[in-house]
């Protein structure tokens, strides 16, 4: 008997007839995500689950499961499966961080650079036919990058790669890291660590690249936008529940501070009538940071090769836990 596979919705076509050379598998085509109810009733009798962010691989799903040997999500996060109950239940998790690093720092860099030009403000201006003068002197201005200062929170593989995509416009770049880099690493990267405290205080764009953690957990709320800069605009690509956005929208509203660009919100979807919608001063992405071809194509090879070192009792590529 081949082993069952349930994945909890499709994959590229190339990865499926990966897994269906030496698996039984099931693809969920209902909503997404997926239900509670069915996601248990199937997990049950698998022997391995690719999984996607949104779906809920709590303790009490993975309790459920008689058979299973590896979770292999498709994903940079894993902060929505259970990985210390998997750890104990000797379950292998996998997950897909650095093929997306790259894509990731382009989307927060163009978040940011439209966001400083207001280049999806003005082609709103053109659609609803608003453009009706040239623009003079003073009408419709953006703001330069080049000497302003990026803070980065979080210099892992993302902020790195946005460090470098940030020198390349001549900009300052400043980071907080629970730890700082070597010096060597520091001028190597052209960035310079600073407190928690300086990097919200100090710099003219936040960009946030850190997981959604106890400790982060509506960590920018408006303590935080009433110390940055009026004029400062964050970022934010990581995850939605860091930035607390019913005192966000006040802070954008009230011009505390000048603008937000978006990947990810508290709730995903967002619906139509959440405030952001109705701001002029935001930039909104439909978590997208990973959303290129290149990139959804590579995180799929590195999810069914988790899946498959797992299932034969072997530590997935990038492995989280057990």
């Amino acid at each position: 008997m081949m082993k069952k596979v349930f994945l909890t919705r499709t994959l590229h076509d190339f990865a499926l007839n990966e897994l269906k050379k030496k698996y039984q598998i099931e693809v969920h085509s209902g909503k997404i995500p997926i239900s509670q109810t069915k996601l248990r009733s199937k997990i049950k009798d698998a022997d391995g689950i690719i999984c996607f962010p949104y779906d809920k691989i709590n303790k009490e799903t993975i309790e459920l499961a008689k058979n299973l040997k590896v979770i292999s999500t498709y994903s940079v996060g894993f902060d929505h499966i259970d990985v210390n109950y998997a750890k104990e239940r000797k379950i292998r998790v996998g997950y897909t961080p650095e093929v997306l690093t790259d894509a990731t720092a382009d989307l927060a860099f163009s978040l940011l650079l439209d966001l400083l030009r207001r280049v999806s403000e003005g082609d709103r201006i053109i659609r609803n036919g608003k453009w009706k003068v040239i623009y003079g002197a003073h009408d419709y201005v953006g703001v330069d990058l080049q000497g302003k200062t990026l803070g980065i929170l979080g210099l892992g593989r993302i902020g790195k790669t946005l460090a470098k995509r940030a020198k390349a416009f001549e900009m300052n770049i400043t980071y907080h890291n629970r730890k700082p880099l070597s010096k060597s690493k520091e001028n190597a990267l052209g960035v310079k660590f600073v407190s928690f405290e300086k990097l919200i205080t100090q710099s003219d764009i936040i960009s946030i690249h850190v997981p959604h953690t106890k400790e982060t957990d509506q960590l920018f709320d408006m303590k935080v936008f009433s110390k940055m800069k009026k004029s400062a605009f964050l970022i934010n690509t990581a995850r939605g529940k860091i930035v607390n956005e019913k005192e966000l929208v006040t802070a954008l509203k009230k011009k505390i501070i000048a603008g937000a660009g978006l990947d990810v919100f508290e709730q995903e979807p967002i619906e139509v009538k959440n405030p952001l919608t109705r701001l002029e001063n935001v930039v909104l992405a439909p978590h997208i940071g990973s959303s290129t071809k290149e990139t959804r194509a590579k995180m799929a090879e590195i999810t069914v090769k988790n899946l498959n070192l797992g299932m034969n009792g072997k530590k997935p590529i990038y492995s989280v836990g057990y």
